[in-house]
């Protein structure tokens, strides 16, 4: 029997944890796409940020057992929101979902897999209805050992790592939460770190999800400024340090 991080006995398998914020255009099609990958011992677990459009509503009018909605009373941010959807779930093996992307159909079963040896996954995506992608090369599988190069290409902004492509094992729940409080965005890269950090971490050289690109994507697009860059470089050896401290006190409570 399984065990949720609240010591409570559960069955659920896989549990997708979804932040939800303005997403009445297209979360719909995202939610339709993750209930086809679920087996019947899965949940998806939507937090709503406060969205004062019918995001919501959306979410509810979802007959399918498997969805848990919580609508949150005020908006916190979606690194926060995506946090406590971690928090609540209750699945053995963990992932992290836009709201408006589109599931690729075997997403689940090759993520699983990839599961059975590593503590992190994370795979490639390719854009909806076709267009370029960023410029940063994709994950290959060769590079899931390479921890070190791993770590360094997220320092210099080289390594793909997206949130909407990753998962992990409820094993690691100690590494990612709490997110460290000083984190605003780029929930994903620390997520990556913790892998790395661990020495646990598996790329997938496929892709899994289809990524929609329009004027409301939370991710930074187009160039930053140099401060911005500096304060985002700073951020990140902050978080290393931090997982460092972490690796290090899990291995020690094992023993």
């Amino acid at each position: 029997m399984n065990y949720a991080a609240s010591g409570h006995p559960t069955q659920v398998r896989a549990s997708v944890c979804m932040a939800t914020y303005r997403g009445s255009k297209f979360v719909e099609e995202q939610l339709a796409s993750i209930l086809r990958e679920l087996g019947p011992d899965d949940e998806l677990v939507v937090v709503d940020d406060a969205s004062p459009d019918e995001t919501a509503s959306i979410v509810g009018r979802v007959k399918d057992a498997r969805v848990r909605l919580i609508v949150a009373p005020q908006n916190r941010g979606y690194v926060r929101t995506f946090e406590e959807a971690i928090r609540l779930s209750r699945g053995q093996f963990i992932f992290l979902s836009d709201q408006d992307d589109v599931w690729i159909e075997g997403r689940m079963a090759a993520m699983l897999a990839a599961l059975e040896s590593a503590q992190v996954v994370a795979s490639n995506f390719e854009i909806l209805g076709g267009g370029p992608r960023p410029w940063i090369p994709k994950l290959r599988s060769s590079d899931s050992r390479r921890n070190l190069a791993n770590l360094w290409g997220i320092l210099i902004g080289y390594r793909a790592y997206y949130g909407c492509a990753m998962g992990f094992r409820r094993d690691a729940i100690g590494l990612v939460v709490p997110i460290p409080p000083f984190v605003r965005e780029s929930h994903d890269l620390w997520l990556a770190i913790s892998g790395n950090m661990a020495r646990s971490v598996a790329h997938l050289d496929e892709p899994t999800v289809f990524r929609r690109l329009h004027g409301e994507n939370q991710t930074p697009a187009g160039w930053r400024s140099l401060r911005r860059i500096a304060a985002a470089r700073i951020m990140l050896l902050r978080l290393m340090i931090e997982a460092f401290r972490r690796t290090r006190r899990v291995a020690g409570s094992d023993e």
